[in-house]
């Protein structure tokens, strides 16, 4: 890995350690959803909301699609949605308990 690849790639989990875009992120996980949506499932105000889905959108961490009048985030691919998911799996697991012999 380059020094530059190392810094858009620290930049990347940079946007996801906050716990609101980190959150508007998992909430793609099942399909597209309008701001509207994705407000209500983070609990934040819409503009907040929005200044996230904007940071987001820089970051190719989610893409927006229109549909007449309405805006839909989504995952832009399956590497997103794999480590994201992965991840999760890794945060639920049982932590392994080393017996001391």
């Amino acid at each position: 890995m380059t020094q530059d690849e190392g810094v858009q790639l620290a930049e990347l989990f940079r946007l996801l350690g906050e716990p609101n875009r980190l959150r508007l992120v998992a909430a793609c996980l099942d399909g597209p959803r309008s701001v509207g949506d994705l407000t209500e499932a983070v609990g934040v105000s819409q503009s907040l909301v929005s200044q996230h889905l904007r940071l987001l959108r820089a970051g190719r961490l989610l893409k927006q699609t229109r549909s007449g009048r309405h805006v839909y985030y989504e995952l832009p691919d399956c590497h997103i949605r794999d480590m994201l998911t992965n991840m999760m799996d890794h945060m639920l697991e049982p932590e392994e308990r080393i017996s001391e012999e």
